[in-house]
């Protein structure tokens, strides 16, 4: 029994020691390299070696254009910085996929290469969730140019995400217009929304609810698909027993074409308002929606002159030198912006020393970045808080006059309505 006891005793010490241990883990110490030292790590560029920024961003698959946009957005800042304190920027990535696992292993490869400096991503929300406290445990500050989730940059985030910044707008903002939008100036009564359970669309789906009812709205009902999902006439059906008078779903090009056209098939739907919102701003939805795009609403960032100034106009005459086409979806500025205040940063706290190395703190990195304030960007003046919103929020509202993707022109078509 002495014995028995004597086991116990030993097994509620280790448990306690290990729960102490779990609360007080001690601080990492300081790395020292040159003449730098930072709390989280250093990187070294030696002298004639190029400074290595990464993307990882949906590059492939249905989604691809909300990517590919985004990187073409920090090529073309490349190509204007051209050096960062005297050294060449090179920009490597990894396809994230629009989808958690894809934002798992796109992270993960990027965490293991301790050359690069900072990243620029992800595209989805949904990426950055798992994603982004895997770069950070890896000494690896990150900048969206397009996750929009509210959660990503709430009060009660974590220290996971004390390495997330974005210069997207939060989906509370997007939320408001399109409500607003659907009240005053569409005076629509009642509505109907529908996410795919993506931290994106339930996110933004949420905040279109909310201030639809603030404003006196009804929301008849709030639906969820799959990403994957083709058959959307049973949630459509359900959604019709409500007698909507618009259907707000902001989800992503596959999933919202298969609801774009069989919304029209419904009983009951057949002239029901449509809105969808930036995750299928692109000129594929327009091949994925077809003829039943006509006519359609979308809430997406301002991208017209009027409210971005003649920037945007010189980023948008590169792009289409570089190119060859028309921007491909919402947040090619956004990205733009993204390295932009990643090089500033780096200019302010990278050093050298005296055979000519760069030396650059992760940690001061990160500080550096957080501290931006009055940035002139592309998209606007960019100033961050402390939970990593940077962004200068301008959401516009389009309407939709034809189903041809060689049309797409945002601002012209789809065509801006809204403010």
């Amino acid at each position: 029994m002495r014995m028995k006891r004597l086991q116990i005793l030993m097994t509620l010490t280790v448990a306690l020691l290990l729960a102490v241990g779990a609360y007080f883990v001690p601080a990492a110490p300081a790395a020292t390299m040159g003449p730098v030292t930072d709390s989280v790590g250093v990187v070294k560029v030696n002298k004639g070696q190029p400074v290595t920024i990464a993307y990882w961003l949906v590059v492939a698959g249905p989604d691809a254009s909300l990517g590919v946009d985004s990187r073409r957005g920090i090529e073309i800042a490349v190509d204007d910085k051209k050096t960062v304190l005297g050294f060449p920027i090179k920009l490597i990535g990894e396809d994230s996929g629009c989808n958690a696992e894809g934002g798992v292993t796109a992270a993960t490869k990027l965490a293991s290469n301790q050359d690069i400096v900072a990243a620029i991503g992800s595209s989805c929300s949904s990426e950055a969730v798992p994603g982004a406290p895997i770069l950070w445990k890896a000494g690896i500050v990150t900048v969206s140019p397009s996750n929009t989730a509210p959660k990503l940059t709430a009060a009660d985030r974590g220290a996971d995400f004390d390495g997330y910044l974005r210069t997207a707008h939060n989906d509370l903002v997007q939320g408001r217009v399109a409500a607003e939008f659907a009240r005053k100036s569409l005076k629509v009564g009642k509505a109907a929304t529908i996410h795919d359970g993506s931290p994106y669309a339930e996110g933004l789906a949420n905040a279109f609810a909310d201030n639809f009812k603030k404003l006196g709205g009804t929301i008849t009902s709030q639906e969820a698909i799959a990403p994957t999902d083709t058959d959307m006439r049973p949630v459509l059906t359900k959604i019709a027993a409500g007698k909507p008078d618009l259907v707000y779903y902001p989800i992503f090009i596959a999933a919202g074409g298969f609801v774009t056209r069989q919304a029209k098939e419904v009983a009951g739907l057949q002239n029901v308002k449509l809105m969808s919102a930036d995750g299928t701003f692109s000129p594929d939805f327009y091949k994925a929606g077809g003829d039943a795009v006509v006519g359609m609403y979308h809430t997406s960032p301002d991208l017209t002159e009027a409210a971005l100034g003649t920037r945007y106009t010189a980023f948008l005459a590169k792009h289409k030198k570089k190119y060859g086409e028309n921007v491909l979806s919402a947040f090619h500025a956004h990205a733009y912006d993204a390295a932009m205040i990643i090089f500033s940063a780096i200019e302010k706290v990278g050093k050298k020393d005296g055979a000519g190395n760069l030396y650059i703190g992760r940690k001061a990195l990160r500080d550096a970045l957080f501290a931006t304030k009055g940035f002139r960007g592309v998209t606007g003046t960019i100033t961050c808080n402390k939970s990593g919103d940077c962004a200068d929020p301008k959401i516009a509202v389009y309407i939709s006059n034809s189903s041809d993707p060689a049309k797409w022109n945002p601002g012209e078509e789809p065509k801006k309505i809204y403010p």
